[in-house]
């Protein structure tokens, strides 16, 4: 793999700038990893935006099927879906006006890195949102 993400300092710049976070296979389950930590994301300050087809809402936000149904720009687009999904996933990320693609621990996928890289973006894979944000107190 020859994933680079980018230094915790640029990470940490990436956090503050940002204020809306569209979370893909964001769960209804408060069980789920990706409730919990878009929970503490959202209690953090931050605008998050469920896209999950299969939920209404989540945390009081009315939920959107794909990433083209948002309206408005979207700083960061968080995934939490497995990494045979990330080349799909990072093809219509291509499409909206998104600034990074952030996919979760334990989330890799070279191919949709490379093309996100080719196309100038930044690209942030394997690492949680979370953590990096409490790194950034």
């Amino acid at each position: 793999m020859t994933i680079e993400n980018p230094s915790r300092e640029e990470i940490k710049g990436i956090l503050k700038k940002a204020k809306r976070i569209a979370v893909v296979g964001l769960s209804d389950n408060p069980e789920r990893t990706s409730y919990m930590i878009s929970e503490a994301m959202q209690k953090a300050g931050y605008e998050i935006i469920p896209v999950n087809p299969s939920v209404e809402s989540v945390l009081g936000v009315k939920a959107v099927s794909s990433l083209k149904e948002i309206e408005g720009h979207v700083d960061i687009v968080n995934v939490f879906r497995r990494s045979e999904y990330l080349p799909e996933i990072a093809k219509e990320f291509d499409e909206i006006d998104a600034d990074i693609f952030w996919a979760q621990l334990g989330l890799e996928n070279e191919e949709a890195y490379q093309f996100l890289k080719e196309k100038g973006y930044t690209v942030i894979m394997n690492r949680c949102i979370k953590v990096e944000h409490a790194l950034t107190k």
